[in-house]
C-alpha cells in the first residue's frame, strides 16, 4: 500500500509539469497563434497546389515556395492596401454625398415588382413609400445603426496597421510550411498515433480533406459569384464595379452572399431610371445569388468525404463563434469529434440483422 504512493505523486508532478509547460507555451507564442493558424489553413488547403507547381519548376521546393508566398501576397497585402487607401482617399466624398441623399427622389416601382413570388407586395408597398415620402424618413431611420457603424469603424482604424502585420506575418509563416510542410505533417501524424494509433492517424488525414473541403466550396463558390456578379455590374453600367466586386467577394467568403452589393445596385439604376438595366441586373441578382446553393455543397462534398449537414454545422457554427478562422475550425472539430464517434460506436454497432425488432420477433 505505501509503496504505490509515489508512483502516485510522481505520475501526478509529471502531468502537472507537462501542462505548466504546455500552458506556458502557449502563452509565448499567443502573439503568433492567430497567423500559425491562419497558415496552417491556407498551406493545407493550397498544398496539392504547390506540389503541382513543384514539378512543373523542375522540382524546385525554394521556387515553387516562392511563387506560392508571391500569390499570396497578391492575394492577401496588395487587396488590403489598396482597400485601405480607397477608403481614406473617399472618405470625404462619402461626408459629401450623405446630405444629398435627403434630397434624392425615387420613382414609382415597375408594375412586375408586385408580381414577384411570396415578396412582390411587401417590396412594391416599401418601395412605394419610399417614393412618396422619400429618402429622408428611411435615413432617419438607419442614423442610429449608421453612427454606432462609423464609431465602430473608427475604433478598429487604429488597428489596421496590426492587421497588415498579421497578414504579413502569415505570409512568412506559410512560406515556412511549404518549404518543411512534410516535417510539419510528419510529426502531427505521429504525435496523433502516439494519442490513438492509427486510428489518430485517420483523423489527421481527414482533418486536413475537410479543410481543403471548406476551402475548395467557400472560396471557389465566392470567387465565381462575385466574378460573375461584377460581370453583371459592369454590362449594366453601375459605377466602381471593380470596387464593388471585391465587396462581394469578401461578403461571399463571410456567407453574407453577393444580394448585399447587387440589390443595392439594382435600386440605383431603378432610381436613375435606367429601368431596363434595372431589370437585367435584378434578374441576374436573383441567378448569381442563388448558386451557392448547389455549388457550394457539390465543391465541398468533393474535396472532403463527410456528411455534407456536418460541414455546413461547422462552417456556420464556426463563423458565428470565432470568426472568419471559424470557417475552416468549426469543419474541421466537428470532423475529428464524427470521426471518434463514428470509430468508437462502430465497434459496438449491433448486425443489421438483429438490429429491428422485426428480425428480433422472427428469432425468438
Amino acid at each position: 500500500m505505501h509503496a504505490s504512493r509515489p508512483e502516485v505523486t510522481r505520475t501526478l508532478l509529471a502531468v502537472m509539469t507537462i501542462a505548466l509547460l504546455i500552458v506556458t507555451s502557449l502563452w509565448v507564442l499567443r502573439p503568433f497563434l492567430g497567423a500559425l493558424i491562419w497558415a496552417t489553413m491556407i498551406v493545407v488547403a493550397t498544398w496539392p497546389l504547390m506540389t503541382a507547381l513543384q514539378r512543373r519548376l523542375w522540382g524546385k521546393r525554394g521556387l515553387a515556395t516562392a511563387v506560392m508566398v508571391g500569390a499570396l501576397l497578391l492575394v492577401l497585402f496588395v487587396p488590403l492596401t489598396i482597400a485601405i487607401t480607397t477608403v481614406v482617399s473617399n472618405a470625404d466624398k462619402v461626408a459629401e454625398l450623405v446630405p444629398k441623399l435627403q434630397e434624392a427622389t425615387v420613382p414609382e416601382p415597375p408594375s412586375w415588382v408586385s408580381g414577384l413570388p411570396m415578396v412582390g407586395d411587401k417590396i412594391a408597398s416599401f418601395w412605394h413609400g419610399v417614393a412618396v415620402n422619400g429618402v429622408a424618413p428611411l435615413l432617419a431611420n438607419i442614423k442610429p445603426y449608421a453612427g454606432d457603424a462609423l464609431k465602430w469603424l473608427a475604433s478598429q482604424a487604429g488597428g489596421l496597421g496590426m492587421v497588415v502585420i498579421q497578414f504579413l506575418l502569415t505570409v512568412a509563416v506559410a512560406g515556412i510550411l511549404y518549404s518543411t510542410g512534410e516535417t510539419a505533417a510528419r510529426g502531427v501524424r505521429g504525435f496523433a498515433r502516439r494519442l490513438s494509433g492509427v486510428q489518430g492517424d485517420r483523423v489527421v488525414i481527414l482533418a486536413g480533406q475537410a479543410i481543403r473541403g471548406v476551402a475548395l466550396g467557400i472560396v471557389v463558390t465566392a470567387l465565381v459569384q462575385s466574378t460573375l456578379g461584377g460581370l453583371g455590374l459592369l454590362i449594366t453600367g453601375v459605377p466602381f464595379a471593380a470596387v464593388l466586386s471585391a465587396i462581394m467577394f469578401m461578403f461571399c467568403l463571410a456567407q453574407l452572399g453577393p444580394v448585399l452589393v447587387l440589390l443595392p445596385a439594382v435600386g440605383w439604376l431603378f432610381w436613375s431610371g435606367d429601368n431596363t438595366m434595372g431589370s437585367v441586373l435584378l434578374v441576374w441578382t436573383l441567378i448569381v445569388g442563388s448558386l451557392d446553393n448547389f455549388l457550394r455543397p457539390w465543391l465541398i462534398k468533393k474535396g472532403a468525404d463527410l456528411p455534407l449537414l456536418l460541414i455546413f454545422s461547422g462552417v456556420i457554427g464556426g463563423l458565428l463563434g470565432f470568426g472568419m478562422i471559424g470557417l475552416f475550425i468549426g469543419p474541421v472539430v466537428l470532423a475529428v469529434t464524427y470521426t471518434l464517434l463514428d470509430a468508437w460506436i462502430g465497434d459496438a454497432w449491433p448486425p443489421e440483422d438483429n438490429a429491428t425488432p422485426a428480425n428480433d420477433g422472427k428469432q425468438a
